[in-house]
């Protein structure tokens, strides 16, 4: 409940707000998913692809942040940047991008609908492989992203075999010499 009213407070509404009105908090959906992969790459070679400028190697059109911070697109702590998400705009933020400690992690923002906290964490395995762990974690803020929790979240259920099946492609094209 702290997480909605942060979350509320921040478009200007409060949880108190609908409670002083003689309506209840509006329930909100939470959803949290998780998926892991094996990427067939070192996790120097790993890391790279999981960044927002780095991840546009392997997943396809649809995936076009255009940064507002910093002016010069780079993979790091603290970049700002968008993603169309359909007839939506979502603003991300990466708010962990920890190479040492193997962990980087995004929270996102759906206006008036929907955040949604990416955590992504690595574990080497080999010279050439390393774990990859996901954790989705999405928060309606309106009772309106209800169903964009529960779509999207079905979505990232099923994201793992897509993620992997793409990454896969990526690294055996680079191997092969067919991608930069």
């Amino acid at each position: 409940m702290r997480f909605l009213t942060l979350i509320l407070a921040a478009y200007g509404t409060s949880a108190g707000a609908y409670a002083q009105a003689g309506s209840p908090v509006p329930e909100c959906r939470h959803s949290q998913t998780q998926f892991e992969l094996l990427v067939h790459a070192s996790y120097a070679e790993t890391a790279p692809l999981f960044g927002p400028q780095g991840e546009r190697a392997w997943a396809g059109k649809h995936w076009n942040p255009e940064f507002i911070y910093p002016a010069v697109e780079k993979d790091i702590e603290g970049a700002v940047f968008t993603i169309q998400h359909g007839e939506l705009k979502a603003t991300w933020v990466n708010t962990l991008f920890d190479l040492d400690g193997r962990h980087f992690q995004y929270v996102y923002f759906l206006p008036d609908l929907m955040v949604t906290v990416i955590d992504v964490r690595f574990k080497p395995l080999t010279a050439d492989s390393t774990a990859v762990s996901v954790v989705y974690t999405r928060t309606a803020i309106t009772p309106e992203g209800n169903p964009h929790v529960d779509a999207m979240s079905e979505g990232d259920r099923m994201a793992g075999a897509d993620w992997q099946k793409a990454i896969d492609a990526y690294l055996a094209g680079r191997k092969a010499g067919t991608v930069p």
